[in-house]
């Protein structure tokens, strides 16, 4: 059982030790311990099991009274634990305490694009995707549909961003990923090069007049597979496109020329896995 010393009875949200979970401070504790990894906010009991599980190290816990007695607080050995009103959370933190709990994580080293890649057949890269809940429902469908990796160009959200975390339900803690590129305009130059030389073959998801079906069988039958999707209002560059080996459309009806990249990448991955889970 936890040691009750570590408990502490919030007298208001407004504490200095909680100012990690006031409004969106994503950079700042992104850079919280700079040049070493940072920290992330996991929200909900389930984020935080994940979390827990893949070996993140919690460094203060936040939660309302209903959830003093549950077994999730067992698991974070001596870090302090913040009891606090719900209404005072949210007035002061800025949003709703997401299941009654949040839980400040710090990070693991960032990975290496290469060493991602190492044993993966299908991945997804993003190029400039902005949008954390856009970010964070990748991720969920990325591990439901057995993605082996995901890419990111350096323009892109954090994927362990507040929202994009919750949005994800923890998947983003489960899905390997990493960013390529030391800065977007190298990975506009040489990002599709650099993904051929791992031994990938790269298809753009855009419109274009000589794009294919993304049920082309060709597609299925490559070995290792890039799936490239791009920025919400923009799309990919056209560097990007012309470079990839192929350029897929997702064939639609009554007018619809494009969906949201959350939704088009959801049906790309399941579209260009089937053959895995089969």
């Amino acid at each position: 059982m936890r040691n009750k010393k570590n408990i502490i009875k919030a007298s208001s949200a407004q504490l200095p030790e909680l100012e990690w979970y006031v409004g969106n401070k994503e950079v700042h504790l992104l850079r919280y311990y700079e040049p070493e990894p940072g920290i992330f906010i996991a929200e909900s009991k389930n984020v935080i099991d994940i979390a827990l599980r893949k070996g993140y190290e919690p460094l203060s816990v936040v939660c309302t009274e209903k959830m003093e007695k549950d077994e999730i607080l067992d698991r974070v050995g001596e870090t302090p634990i913040y009891i606090v009103d719900p209404e005072d959370a949210k007035r002061e933190f800025g949003y709703v305490l997401t299941g009654g709990i949040s839980c400040a994580m710090r990070r693991k080293e960032n990975f290496d694009y290469k060493k991602v890649l190492e044993n993966a057949k299908r991945i997804v890269v993003l190029e400039d995707v902005e949008n954390p809940t856009n970010i964070g429902a990748i991720f969920r469908s990325a591990a439901a549909f057995g993605i082996d990796a995901v890419l990111l160009s350096p323009a892109c959200v954090d994927p362990f961003y507040r929202r994009a975390m919750r949005v994800s339900v923890g998947n983003a803690l489960l899905v390997p990923w990493a960013y390529i590129g030391s800065s977007e305009a190298r990975w506009k130059e040489e990002g599709i090069e650099w993904l051929k030389e791992e031994g990938f073959q790269t298809v753009a998801m855009a419109l274009r007049s000589d794009n294919i079906r993304i049920d082309d069988p060709v597609l299925k039958q490559k070995d290792r597979l890039a799936i490239i999707m791009g920025n919400e209002g923009q799309g990919l560059a056209e560097s990007t496109i012309n470079a990839a080996d192929y350029v897929a459309k997702i064939p639609m009806m009554n007018g619809v020329d494009s969906l949201n990249v959350a939704v088009a990448a959801g049906l790309a991955m399941w579209e260009l896995t089937q053959h895995r889970n089969q």
